[in-house]
Formats: C-alpha cells, sequence, structure tokens
C-alpha cells in the first residue's frame, strides 16, 4: 500500500481539471440526496426539442445523462475545462461553448451585467444548472414561453466543515446565505414563476486525507486559502488522529417556468 506521504504526492501531481473524481474509486464516496436531479432532467428532456447545460465542467454528468434533447449544447465558464468537456461530449454529438459565468448569486448586484448567456432571446426550452452560479434575469430571458429551468445548488456552509477539519478559522464577515428560498425569490424577480423544490443534504466521505486533499483542490471555492503545501502538516495530524473524514453538504433543488402570457 502506498504510504499517505506517496498518496499526497499524487493528489498534487494530478492536474485538477474536469470534475472526474472515478480516478479516486471507493476512497471517496457519496450518500445523495432524497431527490435524482439527474432523473428530473432526464424526464424534462425527454419532452423537450433542446437542452443546455449550464457550467457543464468537464462534461462528466451530461455524457451520463440517460436522456438528452435532441439538440443539446453544453456551455462551460473555466477556461481550463473546455477542451477537457469538448473532447468528451464531441461522440455524442453536443458542442460545448465558453461563457462568462456569473458571479456567486449572493453577491449579485442590481443591474448585474456578468453572466450573460451566449443565446438569442426565448430560443431555449430547457436549462439545467448543476452547481453553478447563475444570472436569473439572463435565464429568462433565454427561455422560450413554456421553458424551464432546474438547478440544483450547494447551499451556504459547505466550506465551513472542511475548514473545521483543517483546523482553520471560519471566513469573517456576514453574506447573506444561499438557500432555496433566496434562489426562488431571484427566479420570481426576473419574472419567472417556481414550481417546485426540496433542501436536504449529501454526506461526501473520504478514507484517506490525500482523497480529500484532492476534492478541495477540485473545489478551490470551498477554502480559498487551502493548498497541499501550506496545509500538509495539519493533514498528516488527520492522518495519524484517525478522524472521520466526511463533509455533509447542503443541497436544494428546485423548477421554475417562463409562464405563458
Amino acid at each position: 500500500m502506498p504510504t499517505i506521504e506517496e498518496l499526497l504526492a499524487q493528489a498534487a501531481d494530478r492536474p485538477p481539471v474536469g470534475w472526474d473524481f472515478s480516478w479516486l474509486g471507493d476512497r471517496m464516496r457519496t450518500e445523495p440526496p432524497a431527490w435524482d436531479f439527474a432523473a428530473l432532467i432526464a424526464d424534462r428532456a425527454r419532452h423537450s426539442p433542446d437542452l443546455v447545460d449550464l457550467d457543464t465542467g468537464g462534461g462528466e454528468w451530461l455524457s451520463e445523462l440517460p436522456v438528452r434533447a435532441p439538440l443539446t449544447v453544453a456551455i462551460e465558464s473555466w477556461p481550463p475545462n473546455v477542451p477537457v468537456a469538448a473532447a468528451r461530449l464531441r461522440a455524442y454529438g453536443i458542442p460545448v461553448l465558453q461563457y462568462e459565468a456569473a458571479p456567486d448569486n449572493v453577491d449579485q448586484l442590481p443591474g448585474e451585467r456578468t453572466g450573460c448567456l451566449p443565446f438569442q432571446e426565448g430560443s431555449v426550452h430547457l436549462v439545467c444548472d448543476r452547481q453553478a452560479s447563475f444570472h436569473a434575469g439572463e435565464v429568462a430571458r433565454v427561455l422560450a414561453t413554456g421553458g424551464r429551468f432546474c438547478t440544483q445548488q450547494v447551499g451556504a456552509g459547505f466550506g465551513d466543515e472542511a475548514r473545521r477539519l483543517l483546523g482553520m478559522p471560519l471566513p469573517e464577515g456576514a453574506r447573506p446565505a444561499w438557500s432555496l428560498r433566496l434562489a426562488a425569490a431571484q427566479l420570481r424577480a426576473a419574472g419567472l414563476t417556481v414550481l417546485r423544490g426540496a433542501a436536504g443534504h449529501a454526506r461526501i466521505t473520504f478514507a484517506d486525507v490525500a482523497a480529500f486533499a484532492w476534492y478541495l483542490r477540485m473545489a478551490p471555492w470551498l477554502v480559498e486559502e487551502f493548498s497541499l503545501a501550506a496545509c500538509q502538516r495539519r493533514l498528516l495530524d488527520l492522518d495519524r488522529g484517525g478522524a472521520e473524514l466526511a463533509l455533509r453538504q447542503p443541497l436544494f433543488w428546485l423548477e421554475a417556468i417562463k409562464d405563458f402570457s
């Protein structure tokens, strides 16, 4: 068996692109929330002429979706992921477009101009967003009448659990809590009707600190000051202490529609 130092070196050498954790095998396990977001999107895609996957990552999730609309397009905001997604999705005939992501929803100001979607007004019938920020006004603009927006989001406080494991202080300064209620309010303000939604959580467990460290490298927004070099001593202490490496991930989902008017 490799030593923990060797596993940490492996995590440091692997480039953090895409959104594929399969190389970790059973070193990372996820207990999903009560709903199945992929099944929801597949059901909606079955009845839609088109589908836009917002911030597709490396295209992993979209490539495994059991049903896609006849015209499916992926968009991605992080430049290193664009060629990764394009290579993966080419076999499915899915083009990948690059765009500028919206700021975190809790940081958006009235008149926000970033996060514009590269589609004409009223041209899209289904937009799915799995854990990416979104500009509610842009979503409303590109949706056709009767079009739907379905999103699954990570709620507030997820990074705090990772910080506690690392022995880091929680960030100072109050920010609005990202929640189902706030997301629904933003979509209603943009003129959409929220049909349904729910809040819950997933549980992510790691078999070793190197798998945990790799996860933090892949999701740098969780603990922005994290690096393997800066946190190696704490990671080794966690390994020696035998602490359970688990994160409770707050999640919520909702579905909204652009009503006929």
